[in-house]
């Protein structure tokens, strides 16, 4: 099946498009692309946490339903889980961002360093990086001292084309709260029933088969938010998304319900 239209093309012309095209490479668009800020997309973020939400939330819910206890614990357990949780993955997601600024920055240090002690091996660092590309003879030096002659786009230019490393990253901030909500929201949707009959007991009598559809339909939904973004196929990413889901979910319950012989 094809990757959902975005509604506001769906009746656009070709020409249309070729015009807007057209018009998005003049030589003051391209100049306003390259000086704007770059902005850096935090779908990672969200898709981790809402899975890691929904799975986790999930397989306490089995984990406790399969060991026949009562939904009272359950609503405990999930609702110590969301807090705990969340509140630990969003940490690990702001320390590992961070730490991945923090070895960029560590990289450009260590760069600036051997510039300073050997330039020329350096220099002949860039030419070969560029000799890699193409450039040759007169014009490959010409790229060379361009390069060379200002220390930070030489830095850059190593970092970038040398390690491997962008420039810039996300905030860890950001990337740290996109998770957090991700993963409470979300991962709040199999606890919901539990919640809702707890409140009204008497409308609510099989608050696991509830939690189980509404569990699934989730994971296919996180599955297909991701596929608007990365050109995929909905129907595909949220099949996986809900093959992957449901995999941990029946884990845990198996494991319910071996506790739960146990202690009976």
């Amino acid at each position: 099946m094809p990757s959902p239209i975005d509604p506001l093309s769906a009746d656009r012309s070709p020409t249309t498009d070729q015009e807007d095209l057209a018009a998005a490479h003049t030589p003051d668009r391209i100049r306003q692309r390259l000086q704007a800020q770059t902005t850096h997309s935090y779908l990672r973020d969200f898709v981790y946490g809402a899975i890691d939400g929904t799975v986790t939330t999930f397989a306490v819910v089995s984990g406790v339903a399969g060991a026949g206890l009562s939904s009272e614990v359950i609503i405990i357990m999930g609702m110590a889980n969301l807090v705990g949780d969340g509140f630990s993955m969003a940490a690990s997601n702001f320390l590992g961002t961070k730490a991945e600024e923090e070895l960029r920055q560590k990289a450009r240090r260590i760069e600036e360093q051997h510039i300073a002690a050997y330039p020329e091996g350096e220099r002949e660092e860039i030419r070969q990086i560029f000799a890699n590309k193409g450039f040759e003879a007169e014009q490959l030096e010409h790229v060379v001292d361009v390069i060379t002659a200002d220390q930070r786009r030489w830095v850059d230019t190593m970092l970038v084309e040398e390690l491997g490393m962008p420039l810039e990253g996300p905030s860890a901030t950001r990337a740290a709260v996109m998770t957090l909500i991700a993963f409470v929201v979300v991962g709040f949707i199999p606890l919901a029933p539990f919640v809702y009959g707890w409140f009204a007991p008497a409308t609510l009598t099989q608050p696991y088969w509830a939690s189980t559809i509404l569990t699934g339909v989730a994971f296919f939904l996180v599955g297909t938010a991701k596929s608007w973004f990365v050109d995929e196929s909905w129907f595909r990413a949220g099949l996986e998304t809900l093959l992957i889901g449901s995999g941990a979910a029946g884990l845990a319950y198996a494991v319910g319900l071996l506790l739960g012989d146990i202690v009976g």
